[in-house]
């Protein structure tokens, strides 16, 4: 079994979004308290989608880290064929994890219902593997194509409060989009003339390192001509 790094690191910066600040309010909440919810999460996944975890019966013993950075626990799914589970942790350690996939969560979500392109975002490395890569790449091609779609998924398993849940579902998006939108608005007041400052001070430096460059081949000049 791989060894990775099972403190939780930050490899990976979390972005300033609503769910950064959703995941400091529940920063004080025990883990315990959250397990119904991934619990349900795993019972719509054997339900709509148990091809995913068919495609992943290769890997019994796999222990895969799901390591969202905005939010304050991580996830440990065990895809074992008799009875998988999705455990939430407050991190990895002194816990035998096989392979670790961290990123935000939206990305995250997104990667599952197939909107981004895996190869992208981690050669871009805004999600970052460690240990196994193998059991990762397994749990990548069961997942693309299986058409998961979360709204749909769990729509499906409330019956007569579907419509009622979607709409509120769909509210709480435009909600949760605009925060966002001004959220970068204000990171963008805060860090950009920080930015600005950091490249002008990047454009004088290689400017002063053109010039001695420049010195340094006259001196080289002179002092071969004497």
């Amino acid at each position: 079994m791989s060894n990775p790094r099972t403190e939780r690191s930050r490899p990976v910066d979390p972005p300033f979004s609503p769910i950064l600040l959703a995941g400091m309010a529940l920063g004080p909440v025990p883990p315990r308290f959250l397990q119904p919810l991934f619990d349900a999460i795993l019972a719509v996944v054997r339900r709509r989608h148990p091809d995913i975890l068919d495609r992943l019966t290769a890997y019994p013993d796999a222990v895969i880290g799901i390591d969202p950075v905005d939010l304050p626990f991580v996830l440990l799914l065990e895809p074992k064929p008799d009875r998988p589970r999705l455990t939430v942790y407050r991190d990895f350690a002194d816990l035998p994890v096989t392979a670790v996939i961290r990123g935000p969560l939206a990305m995250l979500i997104a990667l599952g219902e197939g909107r981004l392109d895996g190869d992208a975002v981690f050669f871009s490395r805004q999600l970052v593997i460690e240990g196994d890569t193998e059991v990762i790449v397994a749990l990548r091609n069961a997942v693309d194509g299986a058409g998961i779609d979360m709204e749909a998924d769990f729509a499906a398993t409330v019956g007569p409060l579907a419509r009622p849940l979607l709409q509120a579902a769909r509210v709480g998006g435009w909600l949760f989009r605009r925060l966002a939108d001004d959220m970068a608005l204000v990171r963008q007041a805060l860090v950009g003339p920080a930015l600005k400052s950091a490249d002008a001070q990047a454009a004088r430096l290689n400017e002063l390192e053109g010039e001695i460059v420049t010195l340094r081949r006259s001196l080289r000049q002179r002092e071969q001509r004497t």
